[in-house]
């Protein structure tokens, strides 16, 4: 039993939803109590709903992209339970991962926290570490590189498929057409869009792949996370793990070793 044992929160705060997790301790591998997610638009509601009837967290922790407007409106939600919310800032180093950005605290806490489960569960899975290419698909789309050694060396950062077609359909006259099918040889537009957006998402992170394969003379563990991942899955040319939980798995690494104690 650790001395702060007991229920936390865990936020994920993207730029379309709000993702939840209430927890049954802080440790890795702690159960899930209830869980779920908010339109950002809605989240002024989740107290008075979701939030309602569970039980109350001793902890929160939470990592958010989506800017201070909607952490304020979140904050103001957890005014529900007595705790003082705790977010996520990038780093130097967090449970045995080193950043390697040129300002570490200028990464993404989403990023540094999706890297930070993918290398806890590379290093429970393998026994020691293995290069790592952390890939998260969601409105925006990010690719990392991790090297064996547990350093992260760098990333991409590209549109998702949304903003893609938006930006088209905005700087090209007459192209306004429903997503369409990935296929090898598009024959109408909705396919050759799909297909256009698809095929530049998965060879950015072949690319990566291959960089960081070449770097590390090892072939990498690749995990890949976020709302629209089982969209790419099929589209990939190497096999990847599809962790949904992957940043909630960060949070809880990060929770731990902020606040469990023997």
């Amino acid at each position: 039993m650790t001395e702060t044992a007991g229920p936390v929160m865990l936020i994920d705060i993207g730029n379309t939803r709000l993702k939840w997790a209430l927890m049954d301790d802080v440790r890795p591998g702690a159960a899930v109590v209830a869980q779920g997610a908010e339109f950002l638009e809605h989240v002024d509601r989740l107290a008075d709903g979701a939030w309602s009837a569970l039980p109350s967290p001793k902890r929160m922790l939470g990592c958010v992209v989506a800017g201070d407007a909607v952490k304020r409106r979140t904050e103001e939600q957890l005014e529900l339970w007595p705790l003082d919310p705790s977010w996520v800032v990038a780093n130097e180093a967090c449970a045995g991962l080193t950043n390697g950005y040129d300002h570490p605290t200028r990464l993404g806490a989403d990023r540094w926290v999706a890297m930070v489960g993918a290398w806890a569960r590379v290093c429970q899975q393998f026994g020691a570490g293995r290069p790592v290419v952390v890939v998260m698909v969601g409105t925006a789309v990010t690719v990392e590189a991790i090297d064996h050694h547990g350093r992260f060396l760098g990333g991409l950062i590209l549109p998702g498929h949304g903003i893609m077609l938006r930006a088209l359909e905005s700087g090209t006259a007459g192209l306004h057409v429903p997503t369409g099918e990935v296929r090898p040889f598009p024959t109408n537009t909705s396919d050759a869009l799909t297909s256009g957006g698809t095929y530049a998402i998965a060879g950015a992170v072949e690319r990566t792949a291959q960089h960081l394969q070449s770097h590390c003379g090892q072939e990498p563990v690749c995990i890949m996370t976020g709302g629209a991942g089982w969209k790419m899955l099929p589209s990939m040319t190497r096999p990847f793990d599809l962790i949904d939980s992957l940043i909630f798995d960060g949070l809880l690494v990060m929770a731990a070793e902020r606040w469990a104690t023997a």
